[in-house]
């Protein structure tokens, strides 16, 4: 049973986070660096802080799995990554990893999202 409140899907916490201006989808450029779809901007990781992570597993398929990561950048706009989980990552190589290793991550509280 859902708790007031509680997050349980990837479509109502992206809802939420719409609600809340994190509306940026981000995703990986050729050149191997996270990039705003919106405005066309190009991140380092030194650009961008990691506030949150959220991960959900489907219940019967491991590909159902999935990791949201909501992201500020230095001038505090507002965006996330979405990615498979694990062995059905949607990046191909080691290069999205490795650039989401090299972000700083200040976790913030729910309060932050979901007040």
């Amino acid at each position: 049973m859902e708790k007031p409140g509680e997050m349980t899907t990837l479509s109502r916490v992206l809802e939420k986070l719409h609600e809340r201006g994190f509306d940026h989808e981000l995703t990986m450029s050729d050149h191997g660096r996270l990039q705003n779809k919106d405005a066309q901007k190009i991140y380092n990781p030194e650009d961008l802080t990691i506030i949150k992570t959220y991960r959900f597993e489907g219940e019967s398929d491991p590909s159902d799995s999935s990791v949201l990561y909501v992201l500020e950048d230095h001038e505090g706009q507002k965006g996330y990554v979405l990615d498979a989980y694990g062995a059905y990552s949607s990046h191909e190589g080691s290069g999205f990893d490795e650039f989401i290793q090299k972000i700083k991550v200040e976790d913030r509280e729910e309060q932050l999202l979901f007040q």
